[in-house]
């Protein structure tokens, strides 16, 4: 068993399996459909969400877990498992409020676990970008690293992890008050593909194409201008109920980049809601 915990929440969209090989404790989103409350991959499962959501006529929702949910989960792991150290790493505080709730845990936790030491992480990134540093960092404390050495080592990942993802219709960043009325209209009568990334922690337009495959050579282009013909990089696919268009990436990916690491994985439904089904996309860094 390590000696540090790693923990993270249900957006970073990491791959069950993987959750439990590294030992990542996670804590789910709210997700508000209507009167109903789901915590996100607990009682939101991609499957049904994602079927639900292609019908939806208003998209419900999302909310970050407040203090008392990482409260229980830090308390959890100090005094049921033994811990002294946590670190707890979550998305760009610039789109959610998961990173301030860690920190008022955190606080909270010091009045009744003081010798507990706890370091709270803004990745400044999103998806699978925030999932590969929380995987590096539970590989990391696995292999022994110091807290410090894992900080330290997500820091120098958070400039160099990049995420680039399209959606197969414009419908849901409209939904979502993202786009405008005019900008849909016109979007999906061109059958415009977006490409959107993260800069500085906030959401940014890369540019757009007039169809899956284009947007995907692009993508692909776009990773190869940042580390060469062939270069090295870890990968993953991510998707929303999109694991066709996932391999698509894959596959073109595969004869332009060396790829050291590659990962399948499905957005959380409360990630997933904001570009709807079909969306797909990677996150990657260099090594």
């Amino acid at each position: 068993m390590p000696e540090i915990a790693v923990v993270t929440d249900s957006c970073a969209s990491i791959p069950e399996p993987i959750l439990e090989e590294l030992d990542i404790s996670w804590v789910p989103y709210y997700i508000h459909r209507g009167e109903e409350v789901l915590r996100d991959l607990v009682t939101a499962k991609r499957d049904s969400f994602y079927r639900w959501l292609a019908t939806a006529k208003v998209l419900p929702k999302t909310a970050n877990p407040g203090p008392g949910d990482y409260l229980q989960v830090f308390q959890s792991l100090a005094e049921d498992r033994g811990f002294r150290e946590i670190v707890s790493i979550h998305m760009t505080s610039k789109g959610s409020g998961a990173y301030q709730a860690a920190c008022a845990a955190k606080s909270m936790v010091r009045e009744i676990l003081p010798n507990l030491k706890i370091e709270v992480i803004d990745t400044l990134n999103v998806s699978m970008c925030h999932g590969w540093m929380v995987i590096e960092a539970a590989r990391a404390a696995l292999e022994g690293k110091s807290l410090f050495e894992i900080v330290n080592l997500v820091k120098k990942m958070m400039p160099i992890t990049k995420m680039i993802q399209t959606a197969d219709t414009l419908k849901y960043l409209y939904m979502g008050g993202r786009i405008g009325k005019a900008k849909h209209m016109m979007g999906s009568v061109l059958h415009i593909k977006p490409l959107i990334g993260m800069k500085e922690g906030i959401i940014v337009p890369l540019g757009q194409a007039r169809s899956r495959t284009s947007a995907y050579e692009k993508m692909i282009k776009m990773v190869e201008d940042v580390v060469g013909h062939m270069g090295r990089v870890k990968i993953a696919y991510v998707h929303a109920a999109a694991m066709e268009e996932a391999e698509k990436i894959k596959a073109i990916a595969e004869t332009k980049l060396t790829c050291v690491e590659s990962i399948f994985a499905e957005l959380s439904p409360a990630l997933g809601v904001h570009t709807g089904p079909g969306t797909a996309g990677l996150c990657y860094f260099p090594v």
